[in-house]
């Protein structure tokens, strides 16, 4: 049986960078990336913006070459999935029968992308958007289409809109809550993107329940939950993810939705590592509240500090999140967790396309939305780190840059 000293589960960002790193950090024992993929690891945000568009081709998605891999001895076992963990082994089973051993196990599996619930999902032209192979599918048939319907009004099904309108389809995005990004974003936001997206052409609607696709063996239209039927060639689901963690779940490694882990990202295996999407781990930028952060910060910053724990130089994590979404020439960028905030203070002007919204709770500065205003979003991520309190009407002086108003 081949035995790894590290051994990382999932081929995505958080794998790839944690393998990098050991390398980086001198790590010299063996090191092994099973990813179920036959893809080298690669970047997946670009998938449904750039990738889609046709504005990034394939080779520019690649985390690393395939020489480097080779360079840094790091395998890579593609197309492999783990089916068992045996912690007491320290051996994982994979779904063609073999078996690994390891010294370190990292998770970094990610998630799949969450299904409808409702008749006809399986229909050809129903897709998600999480793997090349995803993306592909869409491409390929792209070309009959002419109206598609997009579920879902987070960050994925937002670009995805944008890209397909780019591409002069027509589209209608369905998004269940009373208003879209309603999870990550304020009022001003979610409205300033909806009458964005319905400036561009978008058919958008929020509230809106699905009760079947509908089709033969190829979808054709999506039947709501009043009985109107919007006719379609495509289906577009980009409802969140549910993390890849069943292997782990059925060792005994505590968790639910994802896999608990401490400071260091250490599982209560302390052999076995978890790291981003997958991961949940109490956040001090959201009180404390332990969440799983979906992003290529926290993927790249996990990795780093499990790293470092693996090799006896743990440092508790501390990461600010930061985000970013572009759709049309919007560039929108979000630093810090607005979850439970008591007041949002808008900074700018919504029209002029050029403006932010800023979060606070018992008057401290939490998170920042920053839509084409890049520079009050590198401003205020430092003054988040501080846990700055600035009064609101200093905030809204746009005359002033952030960093140069006074703190109470």
């Amino acid at each position: 049986m081949p035995h790894f000293d590290v051994l990382i589960v999932g081929g995505g960002q958080a794998g790839a960078y944690a393998a990098i790193q050991l390398r980086q950090q001198g790590f010299v024992g063996t090191v092994a990336i099973a990813g179920r993929e036959n893809e080298l690891p690669y970047e997946r945000p670009p998938l449904s913006k750039e990738y889609l568009l046709g504005d990034k081709e394939w080779e520019r998605l690649l985390i690393r070459p395939a020489s480097f891999w080779q360079e840094k001895a790091i395998a890579l076992l593609l197309g492999l999935e783990v089916t068992a963990v045996q912690p007491t082994a320290r051996q994982v089973t994979m779904n063609d029968g073999s078996s690994l051993g390891y010294g370190k196990l990292i998770w970094a599996t990610g998630g799949e992308p969450r299904r409808l619930a409702c008749p006809g999902t399986d229909l050809k032209g129903v897709h998600v958007v999480r793997t090349r192979a995803h993306a592909d599918a869409i491409l390929g048939q792209l070309s009959d289409v002419s109206r598609a319907v997009i579920v879902g009004g987070g960050y994925i099904g937002l670009e995805a809109a944008a890209v397909l309108r780019k591409l002069g389809k027509e589209v209608t995005l369905l998004e269940a809550l009373p208003r879209v990004l309603a999870r990550v974003a304020g009022e001003d936001v979610s409205s300033f993107y909806e009458a964005e997206h319905r400036a561009q052409g978008v058919d958008l609607r929020t509230s809106a329940a699905i009760s079947a696709v509908e089709g033969l063996d190829r979808v054709s239209g999506v039947r709501l939950a009043d009985g109107s039927l919007i006719e379609c060639q495509m289906v577009i689901v980009g409802i969140g993810i549910i993390p890849s963690v069943e292997p782990l779940l059925a060792a005994g490694i505590k968790g639910e939705n994802g896999i608990e882990v401490d400071d260091f990202c250490r599982t209560s295996d302390e052999n076995i590592y978890a790291i981003g999407d997958c991961a949940a781990q109490a956040n001090r930028f959201a009180g404390g509240a332990v969440l799983r952060v979906e992003s290529v910060q926290n993927a790249n910053d996990q990795a780093a500090c499990a790293v470092k724990a693996i090799l006896g130089e743990a440092q508790s994590y501390a990461a600010i999140p930061w985000f970013w979404s572009n759709q049309y020439d919007l560039k929108l960028q979000t630093v810090g967790i607005s979850s439970g905030y008591d007041a949002a203070i808008l900074r700018g002007d919504c029209a002029a396309r050029c403006f932010s919204v800023l979060y606070l709770k018992a008057g401290r500065l939490i998170a920042v939305d920053a839509i084409n205003a890049t520079r009050d979003y590198v401003q205020a991520r430092k003054l988040i780190e501080e846990w700055a309190m600035i009064a609101p009407e200093d905030l809204v002086d746009t005359s002033r840059p952030l960093k140069d108003l006074p703190r109470l």
